[in-house]
């Protein structure tokens, strides 16, 4: 489930029409309703509430989403199918700004000050080139930015409203800690490490060898009783080398069963007396610690993240490539992590540097705590996309520690409804249908 900074995140930024060639903090239908009235040949498709929904909005809606799929490779519905699910769609999207606006949520200035420079990076604007480049389109900047807080305004609530439908009993915490206790039972927690020489995808036999040479070179250095430590940081090529090839304590269940085979005879200490060869390379493993699993035994991550908000999938990228750039300029030391988060970040953590704090595994989405289990200490990771936008994550320390009783039914309790979200997402937005004023319009003849 997400953790607390999760259900402060919301997406707030999309394009503008297609014609804008700009991402920006519109999407199609709310930049139609920010222009002026209907365009000649322009009809009324529906009204909801008290706003439209246009022919122009819907063909550009359309004509984005054959564009994501061809980029893709997704199948679509016919023609008439497809349309009557984009029409759907932006009613769902009316309905869901005009409830918000209602229900009383705040965006201060701050956050959508924060908003509006985001979007400006993205297309390499700054502020007042943007408030250039909107009202050169025609339209009016204060609207602009109204709508932009709408957008953030209907994923607050959302968030807020959505997990309050949820409903979790004690019947069923308790079932999810006995079916933990149960995946556990008579398994081990390894701690290993690891010296990998890469060997890229149908290489020729040559590179093979070459790449082969290189891990006798390591194997050698290690029977001269060089430290594993040391050869690890300096020849392998993983992100763990800079722990020494540390992969940290996991479950057997989490580790490639490849791993577990080639350790299970090896005594804590003891280093593998061949490599083994993946589809990656070849690994050279190291014993390092070797426990019975206990299923209230987990490894807590202290990380923070850097996070751009999105809400069209055509945003994606750009978003992605800006965090891109921004990863760059941390790794070469130009920019401080913590001072990017709070420049940028548009998580409720920006002000302490993007800080999460220590976490328990199933505090986050998954999405986010895959991407954030794979790091190594230190290492910042590629832009991650989650529902919540897109992220840049870094891991600063890892602990081992028992969680008491409390802690450990707060975990399921959080698992649960993760789980169950998607499905309460789609009953809230119906139940905002029944109530809402919806009434279909013909085309004109």
């Amino acid at each position: 489930m997400i953790a607390d900074f999760a259900i402060r995140l919301v997406r707030a930024v999309a394009p503008l029409a297609a014609a804008l060639g700009l991402v920006a903090a519109l999407t199609p239908v709310q930049a139609q309703n920010a222009r002026a009235p209907l365009r000649p040949g322009d009809y009324i498709v529906a009204v909801v509430n008290s706003e439209l929904v246009t022919a122009v909005e819907v063909e550009q809606r359309l004509a984005r989403t054959r564009s994501d799929a061809q980029r893709s490779g997704a199948r679509l519905p016919p023609d008439e199918e497809l349309r009557k699910q984009v029409v759907d769609a932006l009613i769902d999207e009316r309905v869901q700004s005009t409830y918000a606006r209602e229900a009383g949520a705040k965006i201060d200035d701050v956050e959508l000050e924060r908003a509006v420079a985001n979007v400006a990076a993205q297309n390499q604007l700054t502020t007042a080139q943007l408030k250039e480049r909107v009202q050169s389109e025609g339209m009016d900047y204060t609207r602009f930015r109204n709508n932009l807080r709408d957008q953030m305004l209907v994923e607050r609530v959302r968030e807020r409203e959505v997990t309050s439908r949820i409903r979790i009993s004690d019947a069923d915490i308790d079932r999810v800690v006995a079916q933990q206790r149960a995946e556990v039972a008579g398994d081990q927690e390894l701690n290993l490490a690891q010296i990998l020489i890469t060997v890229p995808e149908g290489a020729p036999e040559a590179v093979v060898a070459q790449r082969r040479a290189l891990m006798a070179q390591a194997q050698a250095r290690l029977r001269a009783g060089e430290d594993f430590t040391k050869v690890a940081r300096e020849m392998s090529e993983d992100g763990n080398r800079a722990a020494g090839g540390e992969i940290g304590m996991r479950s057997q269940r989490r580790l490639p069963d490849v791993f577990v085979e080639a350790v299970r005879n090896l005594k804590v200490g003891q280093v593998a007396s061949e490599p083994l060869r993946t589809a990656a390379g070849f690994h050279l493993l190291k014993v390092l610690a070797r426990e019975d699993a206990d299923a209230f035994k987990v490894t807590q991550t202290h990380a923070r993240h850097i996070l751009m908000r999105v809400t069209d999938r055509s945003s994606v990228q750009a978003v992605s490539n800006r965090l891109e750039q921004l990863r760059r300029q941390i790794e070469r030391k130009e920019r401080r992590f913590e001072d990017v988060a709070r420049e940028v970040s548009e998580d409720g953590s920006a002000q302490q540097g993007g800080d999460l704090g220590w976490t328990s595994p199933g505090s986050f989405v998954p999405e986010f705590e895959d991407a954030m289990n794979r790091l190594a200490i230190g290492a910042i990771s590629a832009p991650v996309v989650s529902r919540f936008g897109v992220h840049l994550i870094q891991v600063t320390e890892r602990r081992n520690v028992t969680q008491d009783p409390k802690t450990v039914r707060e975990q399921a309790r959080n698992m649960l409804r993760e789980q169950r979200f998607e499905q309460a997402y789609l009953d809230w937005t119906k139940d905002l249908r029944l109530r809402a004023y919806i009434e279909m319009r013909e085309p004109p003849q």
